[in-house]
């Protein structure tokens, strides 16, 4: 599994922070999490059940709504419909850069704010919500006892979940206008509630709420014991593995573990090295006899960012090969070598500034290579695996004559 930042601008031009939690195998499907009022994208239950999404194949970008988390803004500007917006230009930002999302998670007022929004993001084909309220104005009991002196001040500093945080008049007006549940009505797409009967914050009321508003297709689960944050890590990953069953039957995901385990690996010949496109953008698989792994571009010139780029491959091919060598040595020596690293860095540089090169003209390949040896050794031991590093056979070859013939078939 693998974890890409994310940034992308809210309607207001301000930058909103993200992660992209992303599957090591194929991803099957592309989701967006919307955390709970005043949490952020990094709140235990958040995290959890979207690293648990990845795990089963689903890539799943959470993000901080604006003015929490690592997100610009001022959160006593926000409400709820810049919730929901916020969502839609995540939604946008995952198209843009990755693919549409299929699928939007919603916990406590995320869960209500994805039932706004869903229909406003075409590719959306279900909607989960973990307890969640049916309206964003169910909010409003969370500082009751600051409604006057908000509407007659225009704004108060509220205590919420021991934090103290500015809500303006505006906001208060703004959950007022999410007073009913005919957006649910409409939704026109498979839709999984998920509720604990013991939830103290938002009760099971509001679920059942949800669902008699909702139309088919629609689910309902209990979480039995849990609490509203699912603190205990064996309910979140219960909801994840319950998540990714029921979208499965909606948005044809399939178990990637299952799959992985009836799905053979292609048939490469020892030697041989298959490399297959993942995307139409630049992630590709890559197969040995025994191995798999993953190579692509990083974001700022259009992959995913899901693997290695192909020069980083080269540089760990020459890095793992002199560390092994230099292993391989110091064991056949009886060396007191206790830990080797390397380090490698490419550059591409003028020939005219390169002393010791034979090209005169154009541009140099250079490939730096630091290594750092751990151990009880002499001047020349040290001197000695030095020599035997530039001796490894990537390296080798990297300075051998080279033919490299391609051919159709």
């Amino acid at each position: 599994m693998a974890r890409v930042k994310a940034s992308f601008n809210n309607q207001q031009g301000e930058l909103l922070a993200g992660l992209l939690e992303t599957p090591d195998s194929e991803t099957k499907a592309y989701a967006l999490f919307a955390h709970c009022f005043t949490c952020s994208k990094d709140i235990a239950v958040t995290s959890r059940i979207t690293r648990a999404l990845a795990n089963k194949g689903i890539a799943v970008l959470r993000f901080d709504f604006t003015g929490l988390g690592n997100s610009d803004g001022d959160f006593a500007n926000t409400n709820f419909s810049s919730n929901i917006n916020d969502l839609i230009q995540a939604a946008s930002y995952l198209e843009e850069k990755y693919a549409a999302p299929v699928m939007i998670i919603g916990h406590s007022l995320g869960g209500a704010a994805v039932l706004a929004a869903a229909q406003s993001i075409p590719s959306i084909k279900a909607v989960v919500t973990i307890g969640a309220p049916a309206t964003g104005q169910h909010v409003e009991h969370l500082f009751a006892n600051a409604k006057d002196e908000i509407v007659n001040n225009d704004e108060a500093l509220v205590d919420l979940a021991g934090r103290k945080f500015t809500i303006k008049k505006q906001f208060v007006d703004d959950i007022n206008s999410y007073i009913d549940t005919s957006h649910i009505s409409q939704l026109g797409m498979a839709l999984l509630i998920l509720h604990s009967p013991v939830d103290e914050t938002v009760s099971i009321d509001e679920a059942a709420k949800i669902y008699s508003a909702a139309k088919h297709p629609k689910s309902f689960i209990s979480l039995d014991k849990a609490d509203h944050l699912l603190t205990r890590r064996e309910d979140s990953e219960y909801v994840a593995s319950v998540i990714s069953s029921w979208a499965g039957r909606y948005l044809d995901i399939t178990d990637v573990n299952k799959e992985a385990s009836s799905a053979p690996a292609p048939d490469i010949e020892r030697g041989h090295v298959l490399v297959t496109e993942q995307n139409k953008k630049f992630t590709r698989k890559i197969y040995s006899e025994d191995h798999q792994l993953i190579a692509d571009e990083p974001l700022s010139v259009g992959g995913s960012n899901l693997g290695p780029n192909p020069y980083e491959l080269l540089l760990a091919s020459l890095g793992a090969c002199t560390s092994m060598t230099i292993r391989m040595y110091a064991n056949r020596k009886k060396i007191n070598l206790n830990d080797v690293e390397v380090t490698l860095k490419h550059d591409r540089i003028h020939a005219e500034d390169c002393a010791d090169c034979e090209t005169q003209t154009g541009f140099v390949d250079k490939i730096e290579k630091t290594i750092k040896l751990e151990g009880s050794l002499t001047g020349a031991e040290r001197q000695r695996i030095l020599e035997i590093a530039d001796m490894c056979p990537v390296h080798k070859t990297l300075h051998n004559e080279i033919q490299i013939k391609s051919k159709l078939i």
